[in-house]
Order: structure tokens, then sequence, then C-alpha cells
């Protein structure tokens, strides 16, 4: 595999063509302690969830953004949390196993959803803010921990375009990676308990391109399966929580699309996406994980 340079940023070539890559199937064995007895606390995503931070800014227990902290820095260079890693060391060892330079680590508890909520929660990640010119891109690699086959990584191109969706079933031992700067995600959870799993920010270089060869990554894949009713009862479903939420922000006197997932209100601050590598001390639209 290899790299090249856009807009100042080395990027990884297995990403180029669908934002995305899947990798080998996880064949070790980890005991659910590692995901049960960590603490977890309070940070609202896309769904219903909790996060059990593994490595944040400076290794307090919290999951903040990065820039949010002083002095703020870009999704790198994460501390581990001493008291959690003590207790998650298998999953500690996935994250540090490519090599690469690691920024937010941490396990995301998401509680059962419906395929139109997750359209609704679909978003992309401001990864790279304050990310310096000349490094690498950071990307996200998302572990499933719980046996979820029924449940969907669902991404798209384009938020309201479903021709450009990809949906990826999340079994146990699932290993994926995402531009999730690039990509519109969310996952849709079927079923009755909660679902685990390990996110992973890491810079994009020789070490992360490396990684993908040796578990034999994949940039595409075939959707996991829905019925054309399956599909519009969940844009319909989307489309009139989206309205509601407009509403309800116009009618406070907020910009409609603030927090929709796009990111367009930050970008339109900062004067376009390139230029969130300066962006601070700035309201976030959206801190969120699949």
């Amino acid at each position: 595999m290899t790299q090249y340079q856009e807009n100042g940023y080395t990027k990884l070539e297995a990403f180029r063509a669908n934002g995305y890559v899947v990798l080998d199937m996880y064949q070790g064995e980890i005991d659910p302690k590692e995901w049960l007895d960590v603490t977890y606390v309070d940070w609202k995503s896309s769904g219903e969830t909790r996060f059990a931070p593994l490595a944040s800014a400076y290794g307090d227990l919290e999951c903040d953004g990065f820039w949010n902290h002083t002095p703020p820095k870009t999704d790198k260079d994460g501390v581990w949390v001493d008291s959690q890693v003590a207790l998650a060391p298998t999953l500690v060892e996935r994250a540090k196993e490519p090599g690469a330079n690691i920024g937010r680590c941490r396990i995301i508890e998401l509680l059962p959803n419906q395929y139109g909520e997750t359209l609704y929660n679909f978003h992309r990640d401001d990864n790279n803010r304050l990310n310096p010119e000349g490094t690498g891109w950071i990307v996200r690699g998302f572990f499933n921990l719980t046996h979820n086959p029924d449940s969907v990584m669902v991404l798209r191109a384009d938020k309201d375009d479903p021709s450009t969706e990809t949906r990826i079933a999340l079994p146990a031992g699932a290993q994926l990676i995402v531009d999730t700067q690039r990509l519109y995600h969310a996952v849709w959870h079927q079923g009755d308990a909660p679902r685990y799993c390990l996110i992973t920010s890491w810079e994009s270089g020789p070490e992360l391109d490396a990684y993908i060869e040796k578990y034999h990554g994949v940039s595409y894949v075939e959707s996991y399966p829905l019925t054309d009713e399956e599909l519009a009862a969940g844009e319909a479903l989307a489309q009139a929580k989206r309205d509601a939420r407009a509403a309800a922000l116009a009618a406070r006197g907020q910009d409609p699309r603030f927090g929709d997932g796009t990111l367009r209100v930050l970008e339109e601050q900062m004067g376009g996406m390139d230029s969130m590598d300066s962006a601070t001390g700035m309201e976030t639209e959206q801190l969120s994980e699949a």
C-alpha cells in the first residue's frame, strides 16, 4: 500500500476510493470484564451512549475533545488513564498494535436504536482540528466487542444521498477503520442489550499503512441488505426528526443547521474545513462517536 499527500496531510491509499477499510476479523479472546468493569462517563453522542475513556488529552477520566483543554492540542498524543488501563490490558494492546500515534481511545456503550434514528444521527467528526500540516491525517478504528451480527456501521459520502450508503455488519471481532471526518457515519444497533466497541484515533502514516496490509484491509464490502420498504421507512423517520429539530432551534433563534452532523456551521465560522486546524475556544457542533 502507499501514501499520498492531500491538502498538506499524509493520507493512505487504502482510504482514497471509499473512505473506509475493513480488516480481518479479530481471532483473539477477550474477557468481557475489560469493557464491563471500566468506569463510564455520561458523554452523549449519536444515540443513547456512554463512554469509558482509556486515553484522554491529559490522562484524566473524561472524554472532551483535545482542543477543549489548556493547553489545547490535536487528537494525537493521548495519555493513558491508569485506572482504566489496568482493567483493560488486552484492549489497550489492540489499540497500540499498529504503532501509530494514538489520540482519543475509548469504549462506547450504545443502546438499541432504529435505522431511521441512525440516519438522523449521521455526523462527521472534526478529528483534525489543530492538526498541523505536514503530518498524518487522523482516522478512527472501530473494533466491535460484542456479537451484534444484525447491527451495522452506516456510512455515507453524502448525508442526503442514500445511493452513497454502505452498511457494514458488526459481529464480534469486526474491525474497521474509517475516515470519519470525510464520511457521515452512525451505528444502527438492533437487539435487546447494549453494544460495546473500542474506538481509537490513529495518525495516518507508514505504521498504520503496514497494519492495514498485515490484516488484509479491503476498501469495499457488500452492504448489509435492507428492503426498499425498510429504506423508505428509515428516511421518513429521519426526516421527521430533522424537521422537528430544525423547527425547535429556529424557534429559539438559533441556526437550524447547528449540530446537524454536517459541521457546516463550524466550517462557515472558520472559513472551511481546511481552516479548522486553527479553531480553538469555539462551541463544538458535535462531538460524536459511532
